[in-house]
């Protein structure tokens, strides 16, 4: 094990390459023998992807995207979504907080907020409500599946999902009686409690309630204070859904949610490692209730109609010790250098927000036999409304008094799509929304300005199918992301806003099933055209007075470049061994861009953007009761900003668990990160130290290290 992961260290993209290429040639040599073990098409699972105007089958779904189901949650023992998406090609995080709020698919996201709004390039749905951006709650507990959309899905999401978007459907309510009792404890003084009971209320009315407390120290030491939890988590979860019969025509969905994520925040060291000396550790909160209701009626002869209203109300708290450090810190006797004694300062900074959202999607979607030009096209239309309003407070200890403001948008969309069967293997898919954003932006700083963004987006999708198991495809689509206001500095009145950006993307695929249906091959290679690429700038004023004024702000300042390729594949060898894995190469550049610190970053690879990332894993389960799953991650080095040149460093880390089960309950214990390799998820390039003069060096918030526990399930 060690000689491997020693080997993999070396040439991690070398040999996921070889092994990728290995794999295909294995699987279609395999396919040619037909001496592998076999079995009938209805035994073999089908995953379902439920985030699109229609549900389909993975397989036949003409786009690169990951289904992550609950079994590969169960597998790492994610507690959260960024302990999960690892397993997707081109999709990576960015802290910056106590859990991830911000995602990047191929290269695209944002990374932090701050007091500026905010447009997320990847959006995030729970259940049909809206939380992008605000992403820390993305709970694992009884979720049914995770659905990872690559590219941007301007017809079906628009504004937010020019990169992507992640869609999250947890279990729904069953027509018998069930419950799931689930306990977890780990090192950190990590441990949990869910609870979930499903069933029928009456013939008409099925429930679902699922409850989860879930608590940890963290993964930080504070020598100052002495203590090991101000970097702690303590997170409640609670859902509940009805599923009413209300006629024979109609059927109500409701959901409710409540999250409670009281957490610490105190991640950054000025030694970078994970013992810190804030003498005022900050805090990452999150208190939402979100509802949904969801009308499905079919009595009408030509479409269904589908009418869905959400509305989320979230409260969050994000604060930190500026100085990571102590008063006194400089002091004589504390530090070697004395000619930096005293030069030090004590501050916090903290972000209070209340975030509301409300959207409504009124849709029709043609039934099957109800299709127009012949009866060769299906149809989909729909209107779309939503909106958002934020309010902030900052508290700042170098302000004379707290900053706040209000953002507020309404959104307004039309959309349609139409699926024409051409021939009876050729499938033209084309979709077209038209996005209207009108938003007002107002605060402390008596900064207030009116907007508004026109936005279209859409998509043409030819897929070929050649047979029942093999489907090619390539597709052009169009993606944006709305504009916004600059609020700092006494900046030009024609600079104080900026456009929405853009993105063509164009990609071609491939996916098969082969050896009988026991393996299969998903393939995409796609090129990412980006324009108006919203991206931090900066000016110099220079007053009457001969004063002078430095201004980072937002503009259109440049395009880019994203292409890459991703593959998945897995292959049930036989009754006791599964292999899978996943691999994402991606390739990014800026056009002719400028940074906010005067630097020439044009052609240098965008923020956030690893060249690869892999996910390898191995099943074995050699009797009923017992299955043991050893996987691989390894991500190449990025870039964490725009503002610096800092880079992440390379990662491989391996996972393990080992599972005995039984017919109602199981009994796991796990490892992630199972040779404790320290990797970065944020980084800064500043001086913070005093005990150096504030030398200008790279800070970086550490990933998780070696965690391990065990689960207990029990089904009754």
């Amino acid at each position: 094990m060690f000689l491997l992961e020693k080997s993999l260290s070396k040439t991690t993209l070398s040999l996921a390459i070889t092994a990728s290429l290995a794999c295909f040639s294995t699987l279609a040599t395999a396919e040619n023998t037909q001496d592998q073990h076999k079995t009938n098409l209805n035994d073999i699972e089908v995953i379902t992807v439920r985030g699109d105007f229609r549900e389909h089958n993975l397989q036949k779904t003409a786009s690169s995207l990951s289904v992550l189901t609950d079994q590969d949650i169960a597998q790492r023992n994610a507690q959260n979504l960024e302990e999960l998406v690892a397993i997707a090609p081109n999709v990576n995080f960015a802290s910056g907080s106590q859990r991830a709020r911000y995602y990047q698919i191929r290269g695209i996201g944002e990374r932090s907020q701050f007091q500026e709004p905010i447009n997320p390039s990847v959006g995030l749905i729970i259940d049909d409500i809206e939380f992008s951006g605000v992403g820390s709650i993305a709970s694992t507990f009884d979720v049914s599946q995770t659905e990872i959309f690559r590219g941007p899905q301007g017809t079906r999401f628009g504004a937010s999902a020019m990169a992507g978007l992640i869609n999250i459907t947890t279990n729904a309510p069953t027509d018998e009686f069930e419950g799931k009792l689930q306990l977890k404890a780990g090192n950190y003084n990590s441990y949990g409690a869910g609870l979930v009971l499903s069933g029928p209320i009456s013939e008409q009315v099925k429930y679902r309630l699922g409850v989860e407390q879930y608590n940890s120290d963290g993964f930080i030491e504070n020598t100052f204070l002495n203590r090991k939890d101000t970097n702690n988590r303590d997170e409640l979860t609670a859902r509940g859904k009805l599923a009413i019969s209300a006629t024979a025509d109609l059927t109500i969905d409701l959901t409710a949610f409540y999250f409670n994520f009281d957490d610490g925040y105190d991640a950054f060291s000025l030694d970078n490692n994970r013992k810190t000396m804030s003498d005022q550790p900050g805090f990452d909160t999150q208190k939402t209730t979100a509802l949904a209701s969801k009308f499905t009626y079919t009595g009408i002869s030509i479409h269904d109609l589908i009418i869905t209203l959400t509305y989320a109300d979230s409260n969050l708290g994000y604060g930190y010790d500026e100085d990571w450090a102590y008063v006194g810190i400089s002091a004589p006797e504390n530090i070697k250098n004395q000619e930096f004694a005293y030069w030090e300062y004590s501050s916090t900074d903290q972000y209070l927000r209340n975030k509301t959202t409300f959207t409504s999607d009124i849709r029709a979607v043609s039934k099957q036999g109800a299709e127009i030009f012949k009866g060769t096209t299906a149809w989909v239309a729909g209107l779309y409304y939503k909106n958002d309003n934020a309010d902030l407070a900052r508290q700042y200890t170098y302000l004379d008094s707290d900053f706040s403001s209000n953002f507020n948008t309404d959104t307004y969309a039309i959309y349609t799509q139409f699926d024409s069967q051409l021939t009876n293997k050729l499938m033209l898919t084309s979709g077209l929304r038209f996005e209207r954003r009108n938003a007002s932006y107002q605060n402390s700083d008596l900064f207030d300005d009116n907007f508004t963004d026109n936005m279209l987006g859409g998509k043409l999708v030819l897929a070929y199918q050649q047979d029942n198991n093999t489907l090619w495809y390539g597709q052009v689509n169009r993606g944006y992301k709305a504009g916004g206001a600059n609020t700092d500095g006494f900046l030009d009145n024609d600079l104080r806003t900026f456009a929405p950006e853009y993105v063509w993307n164009y990609e071609a695929g491939y996916k098969v099933n082969i050896l009988d249906n026991q393996a299969y091959i998903r393939a995409a290679i796609f090129y990412m055209d980006r324009s108006n690429v919203q991206a931090k700038i900066s000016k110099t004023n220079i007053h009457d007075d001969g004063s002078s004024e430095f201004i980072i702000y937002i503009d259109n300042a440049t395009s880019g470049i994203n292409k890459g390729i991703e593959f998945e594949s897995a292959w049930q060898v036989n009754d006791v061994v599964e292999i899978y894995g996943a691999v994402g190469l991606l390739n990014t550049k800026f056009g002719h861009f400028i940074n906010a610190e005067g630097e020439n970053l044009s052609g240098r690879a965008q923020a956030h953007a690893p060249n690869y990332q892999l996910n390898f894993g191995l099943n074995i389960q050699p009797t009923e009761h017992w299955l043991a799953n050893l996987s691989f991650d390894a991500k190449d080095d990025f870039y964490f900003s725009v503002s610096h040149d800092e880079k992440s460093k390379k990662v491989e880390l391996f996972n393990a668990s080992i599972s005995y089960l039984q017919d109602n309950w199981q009994l796991k214990v796990w490892s992630r990160n199972l040779f404790n390799r320290n990797y970065a998820t944020r980084g800064f390039y500043f001086g913070n130290d005093p005990r150096d003069g504030y030398t200008a060096k790279q800070y970086t918030q550490l990933a998780e290290p070696m965690v391990f526990g065990a689960t207990f399930d029990y089904q009754f």
